[in-house]
């Protein structure tokens, strides 16, 4: 039997267990609808909007009752949000129908019809009063266009003539023209076959990054494991992106349907289509090209990523299973000794009282003890975050149920809130689409802070998941739980719901990897929150919602910047929250696999994510946890968390491991200014932490299916060992020069992309910095606090032996406990830094915006390693801070030390075989002030 603290599965026979996992990785699907369902729909009329967009309407052809009766009037909007985003909106003409709410992801509201008398117009010749059939505005980037009969549209990218979504229909197609019923949507788009698809997640791809053709990919929020392979897991993200490359050209757009109900897509390589069972068709095109502006064009319309405070790019401690204190004290203590970095120590639900939300346990988390401690580690800018799951414990004498009773803010079924049973056994569901469960959830926290200082929350099973089916009862006679067997069996007498359309619809979506209905293990999809909206339409954005009042009542304590982790996640929930890729093995497979659910995630507007390093569950090998640290030291978010029954796997419980999260954790506590400033620029534009290699070589075929390799930012590239009893790494290098992170004296220089085997003993990850990059360092530490306040250093890149060249990079630094992360004041500062080598002269500078909050701190750079550069003889050095003279310069050390290249590639000539790593030390340039230095070389 596996254990996990939340899996959907756990109480599953192995044998079933082992059928279900087979089905998920070979893409069965035990039946699924006819291929052609209807002849579509006719448009009988078009006209300009109110607000410059476009509003048509259309009628159904010919009516059929295959998963219900058509809508016979659809009401078409078509509008230019912005020069490069298009939204194609089509929703019932007569009715109001479900969308994902204004006030949760905001947008404007389509324009509407200028009440049409439906049945005059039956049976009526198209009218179309536009001069042609394309919608298109002077500077937007993308063009519409249609067809009346059957209705489909296609959107063109008008720079280069690109077709990016076409849902014609033709005869040998194997998808139907636009289907829309009450509970069963359809449409499909015609793709380029060589055209590489990323994104429709969350799910554990095992292929990696790049989605197979007949793969299944369903999207409802769902507690399973990460452990289950193409299942729709805890998030949905309608969303995919585009990347073609023609004539040696790169070319990425991206298109979001913007839809809470669950969904099939069916991805046949040529075609696409979707299959949903709800609401409305809400299209969003994003017209790029590049990766990165695709994500900067997505992220302006979902909501930027969340900023995260510096702390929170340090690594975490967690683990289900310390049941006391002083178990907890013993780990930030055994850290020390080991001195491997840690920022944050965590708590899984050990510290609640009978597992309930908001509350303390009295015996093993003794709060005069508990405060003590966390005075201590405060002190020393450590942090502490505990979980928190969304049911509520039925309990009369449980205050923070009583107060929820009082407001009123539960999930209802018939007039009754809906019981279901997760850890505290009995509970109720918050519903955070009512605004006074917002008002009671800040308070909730409130009151939680003043019992506890926690520095964040981790929102966990907010699928939601429940460990009953159907409609339950608290049993008479018996305990429910026992407080014996595992936590996660169901106690309540329950009986089955089934008699409702939401709870039985006609099309099955491929739920859970079996079919199972939308209601399995979650709130019963006929129950109702606030104004009346169903479970069944609300059901994948209940992670969302609660995210966001989480956030309102974090910030609200103390104005602080909030950090929240979140299991569930939807559409914007980066706006708000942090996520990790769930219950994963400790295996050497599930390693892999989380390279691409964190790169996933960046192009879906999440940047802060991890996985649970060395695995969840159960025990990982020595050899395994080693390489799982020393990958996992270059997460986005760095975090070691265990299960309850696994044995413990803190980093200090292996000497090796030991070494090698010194190592791995060194570095990245060295490139934390580095990681900060990735923060920063996710916030302002949405650039994913962590990327795909193509990101940076968008032209370069060969790196469409990398899901080995990624890079931090656009020049930091991180190429692990995945596998095991392997001491070497075969590592995909575009062409240029890429220098050892971890010892800049080695250089892999190529002219063309180049495979090339690396030596990667138990302790060495292999981290690279490309040329024409500037990197800022600083020192490190056991605390992200420490190493904050250690001087600085600069890495210079150039190309290997370059005569002429240049590099820059950049530094953000803030006050990262203001909510907001922006530029300006005396709470901010960002330099920019350049780089030039020409005319037998190096030049490196800066430029400084807003200096005064890096002067006040007191950072300086003492160090300056210029790298690649094709002399070795320095005259001439001058250093000027603000213009003037730098009398320190006398103080100053300079050496130089020959590049070691590791290997010699068969394009490689002679002359990319000289170079010279220059290092400045001793310097103490002010880091708020504009320098220049400059010397000059010579044979």
């Amino acid at each position: 039997m596996l254990f996990s603290r939340s899996s959907l599965f756990s109480w599953i026979s192995p044998l079933f267990l082992v059928t279900l996992l087979a089905i998920a990785e070979i893409g069965l699907v035990v039946s699924k609808p006819p291929i052609k369902i209807g002849q579509g729909y006719q448009l009988i009329s078009v006209e300009e909007s109110s607000d410059g967009g476009i509003v048509g309407l259309l009628q159904v052809k010919k009516k059929n009752n295959v998963y219900g009766p058509d809508i016979p009037y659809l009401q078409l909007y078509v509008k230019h949000e912005t020069g490069n985003r298009l939204r194609v909106h089509i929703t019932d003409a007569e009715q109001p129908r479900w969308e994902v709410p204004y006030d949760v992801i905001p947008r404007d509201k389509p324009a509407a019809l200028k009440k049409p008398i439906f049945k005059s117009r039956k049976n009526q010749n198209s009218v179309l009063p536009l001069a042609s059939s394309q919608y298109e505005t002077g500077t937007n980037e993308l063009i519409f266009s249609y067809k009346t009969d059957p209705f489909s549209f296609a959107v063109k990218r008008k720079s280069d003539g690109q077709t990016l979504f076409d849902s014609t229909s033709d005869d040998s197609d194997p998808y139907s023209n636009l289907v829309f019923k009450d509970q069963y949507l359809e449409i499909s788009t015609k793709l380029p076959k060589d055209a590489s698809l990323y994104g429709l997640g969350e799910s554990t791809k095992p292929h990696g990054i790049k989605l197979y053709p007949n793969a299944p990919l369903t999207l409802f929020t769902t507690d399973v494991s990460a452990i289950y392979l193409n299942t729709d897991l805890y998030g949905s993200h309608p969303m995919y992106m585009d990347l073609r490359n023609v004539k040696g050209e790169a070319f990425a757009h991206s298109v979001l349907l913007l839809n809470s109900n669950g969904m099939d897509i069916l991805y046949r390589g040529d075609s696409l289509t979707y299959k949903v069972i709800g609401g409305v068709f809400d299209f969003y095109f994003f017209s790029g090209p590049s990766p990165l502006e695709v994500v900067d064009q997505y992220t302006s319309f979902i909501g930027r990523p969340a900023p995260m405070p510096y702390w929170a790019l340090g690594f975490h401690q967690c683990r289900w299973g310390y049941h006391n204190l002083s178990v907890v004290e013993d780990v930030v203590e055994n850290y020390k000794k080991a001195k491997i970095p840690l920022d944050v120590i965590w708590n899984d639900d050990d510290h609640m009282d009978g597992h309930k939300d908001f509350t303390l346990n009295p015996v093993n988390y003794p709060r005069p003890k508990l405060l003590a401690f966390l005075d201590k580690i405060h002190a020393e800018g450590m942090k502490y975050i505990v979980i928190n799951d969304p049911g509520i414990g039925v309990n009369e004498s449980y205050g923070t149920y009583q107060r929820a009773m009082a407001n009123d803010v539960f999930i209802k079924y018939e007039g009754k809130p809906f019981l279901a049973q997760v850890w505290p056994g009995a509970v109720y569901f918050p519903d955070f689409l009512n605004p006074k469960t917002t008002e009671w959830w800040i308070d909730e926290i409130r009151r939680f802070h003043e019992l506890v200082p926690i520095d964040g929350l981790w929102t966990d099973m907010n699928e939601v998941s429940n460990f009953c089916n159907g409609l339950c009862t608290i049993p008479k006679g018996k305990q429910c739980p026992s407080g014996t067997g595992p936590g996660w069996e169901c106690c309540l007498d329950c009986k089955n719901i089934t008699k409702t359309k939401w709870d039985d619809p006609p099309y099955k979506i491929n739920a859970s990897g079996i079919q199972a209905l939308p209601g399995y293990k979650t709130i019963a999809t006929s129950s109702l929150h606030y104004n009346g909206v169903r479970e069944y339409d609300a059901h994948s954005i209940y992670g969302l919602t609660e995210a966001i009042a989480t956030h309102k009542g974090l910030q609200a304590l103390e104005g602080k910047r909030p950090f929240i982790l979140s299991r569930s996640t939807f559409v914007s929930s980066g706006h708000y929250a942090a996520h990790w890729t769930g219950d994963n093995k400790g295996t050497w497979e599930d390693l892999k696999y989380s390279i691409s659910t964190i790169l996933d995630f960046g192009l879906f507007g999440v940047p802060m994510v991890g996985s649970d390093i060395c695995g969840f569950y159960p025990a990982p090998t020595e050899e395994l946890c080693n390489r799982w640290i020393e990958l996992g030291a270059f997460y986005p978010f760095s975090r070691d968390h265990a299960n309850f029954y696994s044995p413990r796997q803190e980093l200090y419980q292996w000497d090796t491991v030991a070494e090698s999260a010194r190592n791995a954790l060194g570095m990245r506590y060295k490139l934390l200014p580095y990681f900060y400033t990735l923060n920063y620029e996710a916030h302002i534009s949405g650039a994913p932490i962590a990327r795909p290699v193509f990101f940076s070589f968008p032209t370069h075929t060969e790196f469409y299916d990398l899901s080995t390799q990624f890079l931090l930012g656009s020049s930091v590239m991180v190429s692990p060992v995945l596998e095991a009893n392997k001491t070497d790494v075969t590592v995909l290098f575009p062409p240029g020069s890429w220098y050892s992170l971890f010892d800049l004296t080695q250089v892999i220089v190529s002219k063309e992309t180049h495979s090339v085997t690396l030596d990667a003993p138990l302790h060495v990850i292999n981290v690279h910095v490309y040329q024409n990059a500037i990197i800022p360092m600083q020192q490190g530490g056991l605390i992200s606090k420490q190493a904050r306040m250690t001087p600085f250093s600069l890495i210079v890149a150039f190309p290997s032996g370059a005569a002429e060249a240049q590099a820059k990079g950049k530094l953000f630094l803030d006050d990262d406990e203001l909510p907001e992360m922006k530029l300006g004041g005396s709470s901010s500062s960002y330099i920019e830094f350049y780089a030039t080598v020409s005319n037998a002269t190096v030049k490196v500078w800066s430029d400084v915006q807003e200096g005064k909050f890096a002067l006040d701190n007191g950072w300086t750079i003492e160090k300056v390693s210029v790298l690649g550069l094709d002399a070795v003889h320095i005259s001439s050095l001058g250093i000027e801070v603000e213009g003037e003279t730098n009398s320190d310069a006398s103080q100053v050390e300079l050496s130089q030390t020959q590049h070691n290249f590791i290997t010699k590639m068969d394009d490689e000539t002679d002359e990319l075989r000289t170079g010279m790593m220059v290092e400045v030390k001793g310097l103490k340039l002010p880091l708020g002030k504009q320098f220049t230095m400059s010397w000059k070389m010579g044979a």
